[in-house]
């Protein structure tokens, strides 16, 4: 999950609640800054900006396929 959008993703990192107490939330500059590794294999990614969550779900059912029997 990506959001492609800087704007928004602030927006909803500020938005952000915690539910488990004394859990700290990263600031904007923290999320920014922060080190992420690059993926080297096939991955699915769906972005979330400027869509709704039913969007992002179907998108990602499609991209997971049909289920298999028996699982």
């Amino acid at each position: 999950m990506i959001c492609s959008d800087p704007a928004e993703h602030r927006r909803r990192a500020a938005a952000r609640t915690v539910d488990i107490a004394g859990l700290p939330l990263p600031d904007w500059q923290s999320i920014t800054t922060r080190a992420y590794e690059s993926w080297d294999r096939d991955r699915i990614v769906v972005d979330t900006a400027g869509r709704r969550v039913e969007e992002c779900l179907g998108e990602l059912r499609r991209a997971l396929g049909p289920p298999v029997a028996g699982s």
